[in-house]
């Protein structure tokens, strides 16, 4: 049976498509908007967090003088400066141990993309087994390779007075974990500093702790390694 529709009839169908047509382009044409906004929205820079001790800390030597503040003025520098932010969460003192306790909430609050770990001098200083020192170090590369940050060790020496093995076993300490953890290293963060002849110059008076125109030396060391984590 076939049905004629009068031109009365048709009106309200041909309107109906018609206001069809217009909703369905209005709502094609915000989401275009929407997909465009969201891709011109600049990204977040990635962060990255600094757990060490009084070296890192800058103990002893003005505020913004130390390494890690100097790696942040070479990023804002360069043209990474929108890509990296630095999280200075060194802590004068701190052992593996303490960084450790803190390293799950540092993760947490930061969500770095990078992690550089400059502890351990602490540990030797008081004494404290180097498996102990080995396995605060290996779990705080596991945490942050878990949460996908990509990891960089700061290792340290101590002083031939603590013993040929004691001495030669600390410094291996970094090295093995980085090669078990496949993790980027740096075998001695003061070197050119404290292995140089008339070294004593380069530190503070406790002969511990660099002055602040060592600093510039220590950063000199981290970078080459820090940016191939940050290709």
């Amino acid at each position: 049976m076939t049905t004629n529709l009068s031109s009365n009839d048709r009106a309200p169908v041909t309107r109906r498509r018609c206001l069809r047509s217009i909703v369905t382009g209005a709502m094609m044409t915000s989401i275009a908007i929407g997909f465009t906004a969201q891709a011109a929205a600049p990204q977040a820079p990635a962060t990255i967090l600094v757990v060490g001790d009084s070296i890192s800390a800058e103990y002893g030597i003005a505020r913004g003088t130390g390494w890690v503040a100097l790696l942040q003025d070479k990023l804002e520098k360069s043209k990474t400066a929108n890509a990296y932010q630095v999280h200075n969460a060194s802590i004068s003192g701190d052992t593996t141990a303490g960084g450790r306790a803190r390293f799950g909430q540092l993760l947490t609050q930061h969500k770095p993309g990078i992690v550089v770990l400059e502890l351990g001098a602490n540990d030797a200083l008081r004494g404290l087994p180097l498996a102990s020192t080995q396995a605060n170090l290996a779990a705080m590369v596991d945490s942050a390779q878990k949460a996908g940050a990509q990891v960089l060790l700061l290792g340290m020496q101590v002083p031939p007075n603590y013993g040929t093995k004691y001495t030669t076993d600390f410094a291996q300490v970094f090295t093995t974990l980085a090669r078990e953890k496949k993790t980027a290293v740096v075998p001695f963060l003061l070197h050119g500093v404290a292995d140089v002849p008339n070294a004593e110059k380069n530190f503070q008076a406790d002969r511990i702790h660099p002055l602040a125109s060592a600093h510039p030396q220590l950063l000199a060391n981290v970078w080459p390694e820090l940016q191939k984590l940050m290709k």
